[in-house]
C-alpha cells in the first residue's frame, strides 16, 4: 500500500514571511476555490500554502486504503518537499488550518505532529464526523455513479440558507471542483472519514487549538468544536461560532475566519516566545 500525495499551491506570497499557514480542504473541494479569498486577507508578513485533497484540485488520484494519518503525513511531506526546495523558510513558524476532511487533518496533525506545527484550526469538522456506515455507502454510490451525483445534496449542506443566490460566483467554483474530482478518491476519502474518530485522544493535545463552526452547520455544528475543547486540556482549545455560516466558512465568511486564524496563530507565537524566553532564564 502506497501513501497518498497531496500537491501544494501558493495560495498568497510575501516578500518578508514571518509565518507560514498551510490550509486544506474538504471532501469534493478545492482548496483555490475554498481559500483563496480568506488567503487574500491575511497580513503581509504570512505565506500562504494550500494542499488539495488526491484526486481533488491539483492533487493526483488515489485509489488504494487511506487514513486520516497518512494524509497528515503526506502534509507534513508536502511542506518538507518546500521547504527543501527554499519555498518555505525553515527558521518560521508553521500554522495549519482545515475544512471537514482537512479538519480531521488539522486535528490529527495536532496529536501527531505538534512539534511541527505553532497552532491548528480545526474548521467545520469534528474528532468524528457523521457514522462509518453512511460513508461507507457513500463511497459506493460515487464510486459506481461517479462525484456528480453529489452535487445537489452537497449544495444544500454546504451554504448556509440564501448564500448561493447572494454569491452565485463562489458557490459555482466550488461545485464545479465536486464535479471533476476523480471518483475513486472521492471514495477512498469517504473511507477515511468512516475509520476517523480521535474523540478517545483529545486530551493528548498540547498545541493551540481554534475550532470554527457555523451555527447552521447540519454536519458538524458548533457542538463538535465544544467536544473537542471539553475533551482537551484546559485552556488548548479556543472554539469559535460564526452565524448565518454553514459547512464552508472561509468561502462564507472570509473576513471572520481571517480575523480569527490570525488572532490564534498570533496568540500561539506569542506563548511559544514567552516560553522560550523562560527557558533562556534558567
Amino acid at each position: 500500500m502506497s501513501l497518498p500525495t497531496v500537491t501544494t499551491t501558493l495560495l498568497k506570497g510575501s516578500d518578508a514571511p514571518a509565518r507560514v499557514l498551510c490550509v486544506g480542504a474538504g471532501l469534493g473541494t478545492g482548496v483555490q476555490a475554498l481559500w483563496a479569498e480568506c488567503a487574500a486577507l491575511m497580513p503581509a508578513d504570512t505565506l500562504v500554502i494550500g494542499w488539495d485533497l488526491p484526486g481533488h484540485g491539483a492533487s493526483r488520484p488515489h485509489d488504494e486504503a487511506t487514513t486520516v494519518a497518512d494524509l497528515a503525513d503526506a502534509v507534513v511531506k508536502g511542506l518538507d518537499q518546500l521547504a527543501d526546495a527554499g519555498q518555505i523558510p525553515s527558521d518560521i513558524p508553521v500554522h495549519c488550518a482545515g475544512v471537514s476532511l482537512s479538519g480531521a487533518v488539522a486535528l490529527q496533525l495536532a496529536l501527531e505532529h505538534a512539534d511541527r506545527l505553532a497552532s491548528s484550526a480545526v474548521i467545520c469538522s469534528a474528532a468524528k464526523i457523521g457514522e462509518p456506515q453512511a460513508w461507507r455507502e457513500r463511497a459506493e454510490l460515487v464510486e459506481k455513479a461517479g462525484t456528480p451525483t453529489m452535487v445537489v445534496g452537497s449544495a444544500q449542506r454546504w451554504f448556509a440558507e440564501g448564500f448561493i443566490e447572494r454569491h452565485p460566483e463562489r458557490t459555482t467554483g466550488l461545485l464545479h471542483t465536486l464535479q471533476d474530482a476523480d471518483r475513486h478518491s472521492y471514495a477512498r476519502m469517504c473511507e477515511a472519514l468512516a475509520a476517523f474518530d480521535v474523540r478517545d485522544r483529545l486530551g493528548e493535545l498540547t498545541l493551540p487549538v481554534l475550532t470554527i463552526h457555523g451555527e447552521q452547520d447540519a454536519v458538524t455544528p458548533p457542538a463538535a468544536g465544544e467536544e473537542i475543547a471539553v475533551g482537551a486540556p484546559a485552556g488548548v482549545v479556543r472554539t469559535r461560532a460564526l452565524a448565518e455560516v454553514a459547512h464552508q466558512a472561509p468561502l462564507e465568511a472570509p473576513e471572520q475566519v481571517a480575523s480569527a486564524l490570525v488572532e490564534t496563530m498570533d496568540a500561539a507565537e506569542q506563548a511559544a516566545g514567552a516560553d522560550a524566553a523562560a527557558k533562556e532564564e534558567k
